[in-house]
């Protein structure tokens, strides 16, 4: 009989998180950023430097940011396996009476335990022990390399669908048509997060929706008043 493989959403966990991250913080780092320089009564052209300035800084960023923190969780897995390792090789027995002691922890019976433990040892042993003694899996493995590009690209992407509308914007209402164009993108960018995760999608459009908000209504606030003072 072939067997039967199952497509699991955990799978794209770590993509997903860069990608949907890296995009939200695009579209709402440079709204807001054109928004609060439109505001501030800055020229087209000036509001338009400024935004590609911000998406190319904030994508290097982004990268970066990504590439470090994902590598200090990598070498943290890497630390626990080699830990593991040094264990099964210097003290199998205490590592056996762990496995068994979750096993039973799970409902299983002593004399199952032991023969499940013995088993999946037997198949392998560190495999068993990262697996069901750490909670580590193949699918939430850190990859630092893939978050840093899915970042980048993800703010680049997000950061451009603001940016566009800038010279299709009447200057004097710019700071509407950005908000409320980037507004829509971010409620597009949670239904396709949502549907992408298997999750509810009214929150997803909400949550982003909603702190998009927030962020464009801040920055348009202080570059008004900064706008105010200048002149």
């Amino acid at each position: 009989m072939p067997r039967h493989k199952e497509a699991h959403l955990i799978d794209r966990i770590g993509w997903l998180r860069a990608s949907v991250l890296g995009a939200n913080d695009g579209i709402v780092s440079t709204a807001s950023l054109i928004v609060g320089v439109a505001a501030a009564q800055a020229t087209p052209a000036t509001i338009l430097l400024t935004g590609i300035a911000g998406l190319v800084a904030g994508a290097m960023s982004m990268a970066a940011g990504e590439y470090v923190s994902v590598s200090s969780q990598a070498d943290t897995e890497n630390a626990d396996r080699l830990r593991e390792e040094n264990e099964l090789a210097t003290i199998p027995d205490k590592e056996r009476e762990e496995l068994v002691g979750i096993y039973e922890a799970r409902g299983l019976d002593r004399a199952l335990a032991e023969i499940v433990a013995d088993k999946l040892t037997a198949h392998d042993a560190l495999a068993t022990h990262l697996r069901d003694e750490l909670g580590m899996a193949t699918h939430t493995a850190a990859r630092p390399v893939q978050a840093a590009l899915a970042s980048a690209a993800s703010f680049a992407v997000g950061a451009s669908l603001p940016l566009a509308m800038v010279p299709l914007s009447p200057s004097d209402y710019l700071s509407w048509t950005v908000s409320i164009a980037s507004l829509l993108f971010l409620a597009i960018l949670g239904a396709i997060g949502a549907r992408a995760g298997g999750a509810p999608m009214g929150r997803a459009v909400m949550r982003v929706t909603f702190w998009g908000a927030i962020a464009m209504a801040a920055t348009a606030a202080i570059g008004a008043l900064f706008g105010t003072t200048v002149a």
